[in-house]
């Protein structure tokens, strides 16, 4: 009898330790659990496209500039103009769609003008290049050639009573002046003199000489 008592109330302890040690898992897990926080690292914010310029495109074998204009522009053989840059004084002007530009395959880059101008800068590696200055006479009030004159100085290159009427040979007719220089100061400078009327210019490229 004192047997049987003895192996119940040891039974009994047994259940009571196994129960015991159940809460003590149990408690600690959940302590584990309470304490264990996961932790997502904030998506940064994309930083914004920065803006086009001709600094931003030094590694580019040449600087295109589309006078006057507000955007950038694709030719027709696939060379990017940049928008209006690098000039001082001076205004814009777009002429709009409408008007006809003879001599080119891309018209609009004479469309638009930068007119009034004293100078033009660019930053770039000292070395040879070849400037391509692009012109059109589309000012109404411009009938014939001597109505608008001046003078340029093209990185120490002097063009002196330059006319756009008479050198493209008529209005709204597309003209190239060309010009070789060397840059040794690390930018081209260009300056424009008015004479009769204000100076004007429709596109710049400035072509790394091979």
């Amino acid at each position: 009898m004192n047997h049987a008592k003895r192996l119940t109330l040891w039974s009994c302890g047994s259940l009571i330790s196994a129960l015991a040690v159940i809460l003590l898992v149990g408690c600690q897990s959940s302590k584990e659990q309470a304490g264990s926080k996961t932790t997502t690292a904030a998506t940064p914010a994309p930083a914004p496209a920065p803006a086009v310029t001709a600094e931003s495109t030094s590694a580019v074998k040449a600087i295109r500039i589309d006078a006057g204009a507000t955007n950038p522009y694709t030719d027709s053989e696939g060379n990017v103009w940049l928008p209006d840059q690098g000039f001082a004084d001076g205004d814009t002007v777009d002429r709009g769609d409408d008007v006809k530009i003879a001599n080119t395959k891309d018209p609009a880059i004479y469309r638009t003008e930068h007119y009034g101008m004293t100078s033009f800068s660019q930053k770039l590696s000292n070395g040879k290049y070849i400037v391509k200055l692009h012109f059109a006479e589309t000012y109404e009030d411009i009938s014939g050639a001597g109505q608008r004159v001046f003078s340029l100085n093209v990185g120490g290159h002097e063009i002196k009573d330059f006319d756009v009427y008479a050198k493209a040979g008529g209005a709204q007719r597309a003209c190239i002046e060309t010009v070789n220089v060397d840059v040794t100061d690390g930018k081209l400078d260009i300056t424009f003199t008015a004479n009769i009327q204000s100076p004007e210019i429709n596109g710049i490229e400035i072509i790394p000489a091979s």
